[in-house]
């Protein structure tokens, strides 16, 4: 038996049903949900940063899946979400640049 203690993808209990091994799962509150989506949020974060050639775009991929189920869970559909991503990245620029800002003089 091996413990994981963490949030999985929605078809993740059928996949291991199917490959003959059992499990538990839980479905959690709204509270302990988002916790949990915050901590994969680390968790997708860390596993990018390790990925190196064509993992990095499946990294990248979950990343993007849990920004969007947070969004979600705060009312926030995607379409929104990219608005207003558009928004700021018209207004304030995005990060194609690769401008560090060092210091500003007042």
């Amino acid at each position: 038996m091996k413990i994981y203690n963490k949030l999985v993808r929605d078809n993740i209990p059928q996949i291991i049903n199917a490959s003959g091994q059992k499990c538990d799962i839980e479905i959690l509150e709204d509270d302990q949900y988002i916790l949990m989506l915050n901590e994969k949020l680390f968790e997708e974060i860390d596993e990018y940063k390790e990925a190196a050639g064509e993992e990095i775009v499946g990294e990248l991929a979950d990343v993007v899946e849990i920004i969007f189920a947070i969004a979600e869970h705060h009312g926030i559909s995607i379409n929104t979400l990219n608005k207003v991503r558009e928004e700021k990245s018209n207004e304030r620029g995005g990060f194609k640049d690769k401008i560090f800002l060092e210091k500003v003089y007042e």
